[in-house]
């Protein structure tokens, strides 16, 4: 018993259940759709107002908030910062999980984020609720007792704690409070993939780029008001491809081509529409595809494409999905941005369901180990599921998650000093495939090189993490200057300040 209260005996017991080599697992094992037909719904939450009431929260509420549930919960939750905003307020991430203060091998990193926009709160307040729901329940609710037990949750209610202090309350649109301390929006301050984001790198941005670089988290949701949709990636487009049989090189018509309804799909965008659309039916409205207004557009199945919707440059979600493999969405959860205390209540009960269905969703698909030939863990050894150019890489403990549908795939594994490895797997409905992956030291090839022997490698170096390869019109986007660029920035702005 005590073997397992240590990572390495954690690694072992592993090793002992799945093996070490590759498994196309039908194991009896416990997961998110099987719970979903052998447990209730998770039960309906009535805050303790001592604790935590439907109102509005500032900093140093919501601070003193999250230190009492961590004294209050010490085996159940775990608080750390991840850096400060510009004003000096602390960037608050509270771990849920039954396992709150390591990373317990075999057990996936999700996470939320709320409040990139300071002046779009309900996802903050959302964000509180849910830690509240999520350690009053633990014991009384199976769902979330299962959850927790098996996933680690990390929750940033707010990355934009300047911007909150300065908005108000009942303001449903413009864009005081949007943004941070110097005035930039976070949510375009990210590297970007299509086109170079020139803007200068904040320290809000910065704290959460090192955090998920350190962490591999699985799954993401960001938060944010003004809509009622789930938007996945990506929210960049090449926007100097022209308008079939419209126009040629006008900077002006290509201008117009970036705000039509062009949608820019990822190589898992079967993924991304399963995962917006977990989010968009377990909520009450969202799924409807109702417009907040007579002039903003409707949503089928409340769901969309983000360059189909307005396409933006330095957006948090594709940088978390290429940089690092993290299946992340936008979750645009209030017509409003910054509605009334009162309808805070509301707000829950239309999103409780689907903000707990939505992390369940990190145990579909494949899960495993890479190994060297002794059985020990590959750190950083590089995957990708052919036909699908966005990789994702291995924990120092040799563990992968990646989110697939039902289907047949084939895996190309990699790593520095080993023979790379295609492996074929299938993924049903039922539960996670189990897939262990053992990759052999390369091939020696004696008296090659001056230095004696030498090992053989693949032809091209190996990447330290796939992207796919940038289209060559996507360089000539990013060197868009002029009048043009200009007035396309400000329309850029004046979409977001209405939607979100």
């Amino acid at each position: 018993m005590i073997l397992r209260n240590t990572i390495a005996g954690q690694l072992v017991v592993l090793l002992l259940i799945y093996g070490r080599h590759t498994l196309l697992s039908s194991a009896k094992t416990v997961t998110s759709e099987q719970m979903s037909l052998a447990l209730p719904e998770p039960r309906a939450y009535l805050p303790d107002a001592q604790n935590l009431d439907f109102v509005y929260h500032d900093h140093e509420e919501l601070t003193r908030f999250l230190r009492a549930t961590s004294a209050r919960y010490p085996n159940l939750t775990a608080l750390y910062s991840i850096g400060k905003s510009i004003q000096g307020r602390d960037l608050w991430v509270m771990v849920v999980s039954s396992s709150p203060y390591e990373h317990m091998v075999g057990k996936p990193d999700v996470k939320y984020v709320g409040n990139i926009h300071g002046n779009e709160p309900v996802g903050r307040e959302m964000l509180l609720h849910l830690i509240q729901y999520f350690v009053s329940s633990y014991n009384t609710d199976q769902y979330v007792k299962w959850l927790l037990d098996n996933t680690r949750i990390h929750i940033l209610p707010t990355m934009n704690p300047d911007g909150y202090a300065v908005s108000k309350e009942g303001t449903c649109d413009g864009g005081q409070g949007r943004y941070n301390a110097r005035g930039f929006d976070l949510n375009r301050n990210f590297p970007d993939y299509f086109k170079q984001n020139n803007k200068r790198g904040q320290p809000e941005t910065d704290a959460v780029k090192d955090w998920i670089s350190k962490i591999q988290f699985v799954l993401s949701g960001s938060l944010h008001g003004g809509a009622l949709v789930a938007s996945y990636p990506y929210d960049n487009t090449p926007n100097s491809r022209l308008l079939k049989g419209i126009c040629r090189s006008s900077a002006l018509c290509a201008m117009f081509q970036t705000y039509s309804a062009a949608p820019s799909l990822t190589p898992d965008d079967d993924v991304f529409k399963h995962l917006s659309l977990v989010y968009a039916r377990n909520h009450a409205k969202m799924s409807r595809g109702v417009a907040c207004k007579s002039a903003t557009p409707a949503f089928e199945n409340g769901i969309t494409n983000g360059a189909a919707w307005y396409p933006l440059t330095g957006g948090m979600q594709d940088f978390n999905y290429v940089w690092y493999g993290c299946m992340e969405i936008t979750l645009e959860i209030s017509c409003c941005k910054f509605p009334p205390a009162y309808e805070l209540k509301k707000y829950w009960e239309d999103n409780q369901l689907s903000l707990i269905k939505f992390l369940a969703e990190a145990h579909r698909g494949v899960q495993g180990f890479v190994f060297d030939p002794a059985g020990m863990p590959i750190e950083r050894a590089s995957i990708k599921i052919k036909g699908r150019d966005v990789g994702f890489q291995t924990t120092k403990y040799g563990e992968f998650w990646r989110i697939l549908l039902p289907g047949y795939y084939k895996a190309e594994v990699f790593a520095e000093g080993y023979a790379p490895r295609e492996v074929e797997f299938v993924i049903v409905e039922q539960h996670p495939t189990l897939l262990n992956v053992t990759l052999q030291a390369s091939k020696r090839i004696e008296g090659v090189g001056a230095g004696g022997p030498s090992y053989y490698r693949p032809m091209q170096p190996i990447p330290p993490h796939y992207r796919p390869g940038i289209p060559p019109y996507a360089a000539a986007a990013s060197t868009d200057n002029g009048i043009f660029s200009t007035i396309s920035n400000g329309l850029n702005s004046l979409y977001s300040n209405i939607f979100g």
